[in-house]
Order: structure tokens, then C-alpha cells, then sequence
């Protein structure tokens, strides 16, 4: 169990790092027009979701459907990792798993919200919750029991 959960939190770094640089991609390369399904919504939730299904659908840019899918499929990770780190009954691994999945959702619902409504500051609490579902990740790899050598009898 502890080899497939160091695997998780390693892949879900791995996978963080790649949704970084598709971020910064779509950051520097991609115009997000102003007027597209779920821009500018009265409601929230249904805007981010309009919103990402246009992103991923009918984006202007790779990067932009890179990045959409790529959180998307992360968030998903974060949660199956999380459901891993239950079974251990190992404190730190499920606290480190709670923290990295729900920064990884955040993520994802402040990406949506900049796509609802252009403002810069959702790109930074975006990029905040990235840094704190890292962190949790690392201290959570970190934290995990180191594997006992096989005995020999």
C-alpha cells in the first residue's frame, strides 16, 4: 500500500508541475475572448461549468484545452489519491490528501472563474491553491512510512 500511495503523491507532483507550465502557456500565448458561453454568468456554478465545457470544446487555443482537460483529470487524481490515503488510516497521508484535493478543486473553480470573469485576481488564488496542493503533496510524500525490507527466514 505505502509503495502505490508514494507513487500517487509522486505522480500527482509530477502531474502539478505539467499543469504549471500549461498555465503559464496559456498565460503568456492564449487571448481568452470576453464574450464566450459562461462569461460574465449570473450564477456562478453553471458559469464555471459553461465555461470549462466551452474551454475544453471550442478553446482558441491548444494550451487553453490542454490546461482545461489537464485540471479536470487532476482534480479527479486528487480525489482517487485521497480515497488511497482513507485506507491507510496513516494521519498525515490522509490530512496531506485532504489539503492537496481541495486545493486542487480550488485550482480548478478559480481557472473557471477567471474564465467567467477576467479577473487577474483569480489567476493568483489559482496559483496559490497550486502552491498549497504542492506543498501538501511534498510534506505527504514526505510523511509516508518508509518501506520495511523483507525478512528472511
Amino acid at each position: 500500500m505505502w509503495r502505490e500511495l508514494r507513487g500517487a503523491y509522486l505522480g500527482a507532483l509530477i502531474g502539478l508541475v505539467g499543469q504549471f507550465l500549461l498555465g503559464m502557456a496559456t498565460n503568456l500565448f492564449v487571448q481568452v475572448p470576453l464574450d464566450h458561453p459562461g462569461a460574465n454568468p449570473s450564477e456562478y456554478f453553471s458559469g464555471v461549468a459553461q465555461s470549462v465545457i466551452w474551454a475544453i470544446f471550442h478553446g482558441p487555443s491548444v494550451w487553453l484545452v490542454l490546461h482545461a482537460v489537464w485540471g479536470l483529470l487532476l482534480v479527479a487524481f486528487g480525489f482517487r489519491l485521497l480515497i488511497m490515503a482513507l485506507g491507510s488510516h496513516h494521519r498525515p497521508t490522509i490530512i496531506t490528501a485532504v489539503i492537496g484535493a481541495l486545493a486542487m478543486l480550488g485550482a480548478g473553480f478559480n481557472g473557471g472563474s477567471y474564465l467567467n470573469y477576467h479577473q487577474d485576481f483569480s489567476s493568483m488564488i489559482m496559483a496559490s491553491f497550486f502552491a498549497i496542493a504542492v506543498t501538501a503533496y511534498a510534506i505527504g510524500l514526505w510523511s509516508l512510512p518508509q518501506a520495511q525490507p523483507a525478512r528472511s527466514q
